[in-house]
């Protein structure tokens, strides 16, 4: 029964298999907001939904049973952990008013891609190893909101006090100017005026009342230089920098990968797979022994890239 459910687990075929699943699963929770239809067919849309958490219920079983004489070891797997709250939630009647709540779990299970598919569980990997070189870069990015905000309602506050009236909706227009959704209105507004510039849809007289220091006059050289270097920094520089970020996490990500993978391999020509029998063996290493070659592929390919490039400078010195 434990070599079966080791095979099971262990099979391509399985994986698809589930991760059709969760499509499916997600397919139904899709159309089941659609009410003509769900009201039509709510007896086989609750009928295929419970099959759906019958799957992931002897899903989990199975992968327990795999791991005997210690299924505890499930949990030591932080995206077991995952898949199992999320199948323990759908198992509590969605009623009262935590109703919408544990309703929203059954959309949740479309999340479990992440955990089926590895090159998702990379991708997100590689995002929390970014997190912490992320926060230094949101800390740049708000100390260069700041600044630009401030000097904004100091520059601006007189002739647009709708979007430079405050430190807040300095801020606020800020954040619209990096999104670059028609962000050129605002800096026109100060190039022309607000009384020349077209751009508030509101009267002179209306803007007088709101805004008792409202004065419009045009600063085309201010406007220009403050605007296109906001536009520059907030959206191409700091975009790269975020890119950067996330690619040395993805790096990270998948070296740690590997490591593990190699890991796995070493504990397994170790014996420590003991409790496995020999076919699940042989073909838990001859797995292992492929990664170890795609690893070492990988490696020398990198190693031979770099001596080219050392053996190309010197001639290149010479000539």
């Amino acid at each position: 029964m434990q070599a079966r459910c080791q095979a099971l687990v262990g099979s391509p075929l399985f994986n698809r298999f589930i991760i059709a699943v969760i499509i499916f699963a997600g397919i139904l929770v899709g159309v089941e907001t659609h009410q003509p239809t769900a009201e039509a067919h709510h007896g086989l849309l609750q009928t295929l939904d419970r099959i759906v958490l019958l799957i992931f219920i002897a899903e989990i079983i199975i992968k327990m049973i795999a791991l005997l004489p210690r299924p505890q070891d499930f949990f030591r797997d932080g995206w077991n952990v995952f898949d199992f709250l999320i199948v323990a939630a759908c198992l509590v009647p969605a009623s009262g008013g935590l109703g919408p709540v544990l309703r929203l779990f059954r959309l949740l299970r479309v999340l479990r891609l992440l955990s089926a598919v590895p090159k998702l569980q990379l991708l997100v990997n590689a995002l929390l190893k970014s997190l912490p070189s992320m926060l230094y870069v949101t800390v740049l990015l708000l100390l260069l909101f700041y600044v630009y905000a401030v000097a904004g309602v100091m520059f601006f506050a007189q002739n647009d006090p709708v979007h430079f009236g405050n430190i807040f909706d300095a801020l606020l227009s800020l954040f619209r100017i990096v999104t670059l959704e028609d962000w050129t209105d605002v800096m026109y507004l100060q190039i022309y005026g607000s009384d020349a510039y077209q751009g508030y849809n509101l009267t002179e007289t209306a803007l007088s009342e709101s805004y008792p220091h409202f004065q419009p006059h045009a600063q085309p050289i201010l406007a220009i230089g403050y605007f296109v270097s906001f536009v520059l920094l907030g959206t191409m520089v700091m975009l790269n920098l975020v890119i950067g970020v996330i690619v040395n996490g993805m790096d990270d990500a998948r070296i740690d990968a590997e490591i593990e993978a190699i890991k796995k391999a070493e504990e397994a020509l170790d014996g420590t797979s003991g409790t496995l029998d020999l076919p699940m063996q042989v073909a838990t290493l001859s797995s292992q022994i492929r990664e170890l070659n795609n690893v070492v592929s990988r490696l020398s390919k990198t190693v031979s890239q770099e001596g080219t490039a050392v053996n190309k400078s010197p001639s290149q010195e010479k000539s």
